[in-house]
């Protein structure tokens, strides 16, 4: 079921973001796609043209995958630090070389980010989406069917 997030939705969407990764604004509108799953819709149809046509037909998604809501936290999509990476200020870990081709492949990083919770992944210009830092590790969050494969 689609769900257009009004305003006040929106704004503790970007409270969330604003809080994590320095965000303060979204180009276009989002729409909430069963419990946690949000799209990010910058195309040419208004709120109630999306609507409408979610009465007519079925639609399984409209936009792009922005984000999911994990409890009081956000994370973002590949697509959406992709999208967002302008105006993403805070909470980026590093990659090198080693690292990025790790990470790609979908694997965790063993290592002490010195931060908690969501980080966007970054290797020098390119957005990795999202890893969840813990004390000792980052866990990744990379769909298998788009990893690298090991080389061999």
């Amino acid at each position: 079921m689609i769900h257009i997030l009004d305003n006040k939705e929106t704004q503790k969407i970007l409270e969330k973001l604003n809080k994590q990764f320095g965000i303060s604004k979204i180009p276009g509108f989002l729409i909430k796609i069963g419990q946690e799953r949000i799209f990010l819709y910058q195309g040419n149809l208004n709120e109630k043209e999306i609507l409408n046509l979610a009465e007519t037909i079925p639609v399984e998604r409209i936009g792009i995958y922005f984000a999911k809501v994990q409890g009081d936290e956000i994370r973002l999509s590949i697509e959406g630090a992709q999208i967002l990476k302008d105006s993403i200020t805070k909470n980026v870990f590093e990659l090198d070389e080693k690292q990025t081709e790790e990470w790609m492949m979908g694997k965790e990083l063993n290592v002490s980010s010195g931060k908690k919770g969501f980080i966007i992944m970054k290797h020098k210009n390119d957005f990795l989406g999202t890893g969840k830092a813990s004390e000792l590790k980052i866990t990744n969050f990379i769909p298998k069917n788009r990893r690298l494969k090991e080389r061999g």
